[in-house]
């Protein structure tokens, strides 16, 4: 995957003019933050990038008196998680210990979480290769904590910008029939297909490569579509989603912040979606909707 490396100057510079920036850059879909000692780093897929896009959001900066400037340049390409993935992460517990995602070499220490034991918790083991979504980020584990909670067996599925494939491997294993899951990034489809390889489900699951056009004229209806992505290609592809969506099919939409939710709800009501549930944690939120 290629990126774009942007390098802010903020002046003055400030902690709170950095995180403000942080998050309308987020908006224009920057993914990752550095701070500087003048400003902020940041980095964009280049396919991502809309240079228009992230001055209009620098347009609406609330501070006065601050300016912003930035140069772009194409990032090193390299394995940015190449650190991460070698040295893993620790066991995550969602839903009052009911799901367990781990890395298949760190394991639980409460002997309580024997995953011999078949009476315990459903089990997800990641191995993640530049992809997102390993349970460690907050909307992951919100969206996995609501599927717990949901009448999924026989369910067809749909992971919109599915990373590692851990949102649709969390749903087959709680009874889902089948998932289709499709990411822009090739490397995250490859990886999505190797997981559910390694929890056996990939009988039942296919990761295709391409964004929300590949729904297009898509012949199956899904019972449950999932989005972890930010918040303007979820308002610019919720259509798609909608157009795909059995009668009274459920929408679980995250990774975008809470003050972005009323914007979210009313483009979801537009297309007749109904909000069923809304979840928080920190500065992100999870929301649940149905259709008639």
């Amino acid at each position: 995957m290629k990126y774009y490396e942007l390098n802010f100057t903020i002046s003055p510079c400030s902690q709170d003019a950095q995180d403000v920036l942080s998050a309308l850059a987020g908006e224009a879909g920057c993914e990752t933050f550095e701070e500087t000692t003048t400003g902020l780093k940041a980095y964009i897929q280049q396919q991502l990038f809309d240079e228009d896009a992230l001055k209009l959001v620098l347009d609406s900066f609330p501070f006065e008196n601050t300016s912003i400037s930035y140069s772009i340049q194409e990032a090193e390409d390299k394995d940015w998680n190449e650190q991460w993935e070698q040295e893993g992460f620790e066991p995550i517990i969602v839903g009052e210990g009911r799901l367990i995602i781990h890395d298949g070499r760190h394991l639980p220490q409460d002997q309580s979480l024997n995953f011999h034991n078949s009476s315990l918790p459903t089990e997800i083991e990641i191995d993640a290769h530049l992809a997102f979504g390993t349970g460690t980020h907050e909307t992951t584990r919100m969206i996995c904590s609501l599927l717990l909670d949901m009448p999924l067996k026989g369910k067809r599925v749909l992971d919109c910008g599915c990373g590692t494939g851990i949102l649709g491997i969390c749903a087959l294993k709680l009874g889902a029939d089948s998932v289709v899951g499709y990411d822009i990034d090739e490397w995250s489809a490859d990886n999505t297909r190797h997981n559910a390889v390694i929890n056996q489900v990939d009988n039942n699951m296919t990761a295709l490569c391409g964004d929300a056009t590949v729904l297009d004229g898509f012949s199956t209806e899904f019972n449950l579509v999932m989005a972890n992505i930010n918040r303007n290609i979820l308002l610019n592809d919720m259509e798609r989603f909608r157009s795909v969506m059995t009668s009274g099919a459920s929408l679980i939409l995250s990774g975008f912040y809470k003050e972005d939710c009323a914007l979210l709800e009313s483009k979801a009501q537009s297309l007749g979606l109904s909000l069923q549930a809304t979840r928080t944690d920190g500065e992100w939120a999870c929301l649940l909707f149905t259709c008639s």
